[in-house]
C-alpha cells in the first residue's frame, strides 16, 4: 500500500508526463487568435483545471460515467485546426458554443459506439495501440530537437539534454528499486532542468509574472453562439477522439492487466462527453484519454488509480494556482523529449505484446497488422498528401490513429476466415458491466 506522500509524488509525475501535451494546445490557440498574455493564463488555467476535473471524474466512475480505468484526460491536439479555423471565422464563443453541444452529442452517442466494439478483436486492438505508440514516435523526437519551429531546433544542446534525460531514465529503473524506481521518469525530468539550468536554457520570467491565484469562471468569453457548420466541425473531432480514446483504454486494459468491459468504454466516453461540455462551459477544450500516460504505467509498473487521483487533485490545484503552473513550464522541450522516448516506445511495444497473442504466419492477420500499420503511419507522417480533400475528410484521414483503426475494422471484416482458427479474443468483453 503507497503512503499518501507516494501516491502525490506518482500523481505528480503523471502530470508532468501529460503536462507539455495540456499547455501546447492552449498556447498554440492562444498565439494562432492573438489573445492577450492575461486570456492565454487564464486559457491555461481553465485547461489544466477541467483536466483535472475530467481526470478524476474518468477513474472515479458511477453506475453511468467514468471508465474506472487509470486514465488521464487531456485536450486533444486534433481540435486544435479545427478551433483556430472557426475562431478566425467567428469568434470564440462560436468555438465553444460547438464544443458544448458537441460534448452532449458525445454523452449520447457512446453507447451507440458501443455497439461497433465487437469489430475490435485481439488482432485490431493490437494494431490500434502499437499505431498509437508509433504515431507519438515523431512527437517526442521534434521535442528532442527543441521544440517543432523553435529558433534552437536540432541543436546539439537539445540532443544532449535529451540523451541525459534518457539515460538517467534507464539507469534508476534499471538499478533503483521500490519507490525511486517508479518515479525514474520524475528523477529524469528533474536531472535534466537542473543540467538545463546550469547550461543557461532554463527561463523563469513567466513563472516571475504569473499570478498567485485565479478563479474560472463561466464563459469568460462570453455567451456560446451557435454555428451548424462549428458544431458539425467538433462533432468531427468527437468521433476522432472516441477512436484514440477506445484505443488508450485497451492499451491500460493491457498494461493493468484486466480485461476492459464494453460498459467500461461507453461509461468512459460519456465522462469525455462530460469533460467537453465542462471544456466548453469553462472555455477549454475538447479532452481525450492521454496516450504518454499509459507508457508511463508500462514503465513503472504503479496502475493504482489511487495515483491517477492524485494527479487530477494536482491539475485541478494548478489551475487554480497559475504560478505553481507556470513552474512546470520550465522543463525544456529537449528533456521533456528524451522521457517522451521511453514513454511513448512503451506504448508501442504495449500494442506488439498484444500482437504477440495472435497467429501472425496466417495470411489474414498478417494482411491487418500489415495492412492497417502502413496506411496508419503513413498517414501520421505524410498527412499532405490529403492536402486537396475537403476539410471534414482532412481532419479525419490527417489523423494516423483513425485511419489505420478503420483500415483495420475493414480488414477484419473483409478477410475473416471461415474456420476463425486465428481468431483470439477480443480485449473488449461485449458483456454489460
Amino acid at each position: 500500500m503507497l503512503s499518501k506522500q507516494r501516491v502525490v509524488t506518482l500523481g505528480f509525475q503523471h502530470v508532468l508526463a501529460m503536462y507539455a501535451g495540456a499547455v501546447v494546445v492552449p498556447i498554440i490557440v492562444g498565439q494562432a487568435l492573438g489573445l492577450t498574455p492575461t486570456q492565454m493564463a487564464y486559457l491555461i488555467a481553465a485547461d489544466l483545471f477541467t483536466c483535472g476535473i475530467a481526470t478524476i471524474l474518468q477513474v472515479w466512475g458511477g453506475k453511468y460515467f467514468g471508465s474506472r480505468l487509470p486514465v488521464v484526460l487531456g485536450c486533444t491536439f486534433t481540435a486544435v485546426g479545427p478551433i483556430i479555423a472557426i475562431g478566425l471565422a467567428s469568434n470564440l464563443a462560436t468555438v465553444y458554443g460547438a464544443i458544448i453541444i458537441s460534448g452532449i452529442f458525445m454523452i449520447l452517442a457512446a453507447p451507440l459506439y458501443g455497439k461497433i466494439l465487437r469489430f475490435f478483436p485481439t488482432v485490431v486492438t493490437g494494431t490500434v495501440v502499437t499505431i498509437i505508440g508509433l504515431s507519438l514516435i515523431p512527437v517526442a523526437m521534434n521535442n528532442v530537437a527543441g521544440g517543432q519551429g523553435m529558433p534552437d531546433y536540432a541543436m546539439p544542446r537539445n540532443l544532449l539534454l535529451a540523451l541525459i534525460t534518457l539515460v538517467v531514465i534507464l539507469v534508476v529503473n534499471r538499478f533503483a528499486k521500490g519507490f525511486l524506481r517508479a518515479i525514474s521518469v520524475l528523477v529524469g525530468l528533474v536531472v535534466g532542468t537542473v543540467i538545463a539550468y546550469f547550461m543557461g536554457i532554463v527561463d523563469f520570467s513567466d513563472v516571475a509574472a504569473a499570478s498567485w491565484f485565479s478563479v474560472v469562471q463561466p464563459f469568460y468569453f462570453g455567451v456560446p453562439q451557435i454555428s451548424i457548420t462549428a458544431i458539425i466541425t467538433m462533432i468531427l473531432v468527437n468521433i476522432v477522439s472516441m477512436v484514440e480514446s477506445t484505443g488508450v483504454y485497451l492499451a491500460v486494459g493491457k498494461a493493468t492487466d484486466q480485461k476492459v468491459e464494453k460498459q467500461q468504454i461507453v461509461n468512459g466516453l460519456r465522462s469525455e462527453g462530460v469533460a467537453i461540455t465542462l471544456g466548453g462551459i469553462f472555455n477549454a477544450f475538447p479532452y481525450t484519454a492521454f496516450s504518454q500516460n499509459v507508457g508511463l504505467m508500462t514503465l513503472t509498473k504503479v496502475k493504482t488509480r489511487d495515483v491517477i487521483f492524485a494527479a487530477g487533485g494536482i491539475m485541478v490545484i494548478l489551475g487554480l494556482l497559475p504560478k505553481l503552473a507556470a513552474i512546470t513550464t520550465i522543463i525544456p522541450n529537449a528533456v521533456l523529449g528524451g522521457a517522451m522516448i521511453v514513454m511513448f516506445g512503451s506504448v508501442a511495444v504495449s500494442g506488439m505484446n498484444i500482437l504477440a497473442g495472435i497467429n501472425l504466419r496466417d495470411e489474414r492477420n498478417l494482411l491487418i497488422v500489415a495492412c492497417s500499420i502502413a496506411v496508419g503511419m503513413g498517414s501520421a507522417t505524410v498527412p499532405q498528401i490529403f492536402g486537396e480533400l475537403p476539410q471534414f475528410a482532412k481532419m479525419m484521414l490527417e489523423n494516423g490513429i483513425v485511419t489505420g483503426s478503420v483500415t483495420a475494422i475493414l480488414l477484419n471484416l473483409l478477410l475473416s476466415s471461415k474456420t476463425k482458427e486465428a481468431d483470439q479474443p477480443a480485449d473488449v468483453q461485449v458483456s454489460e458491466a
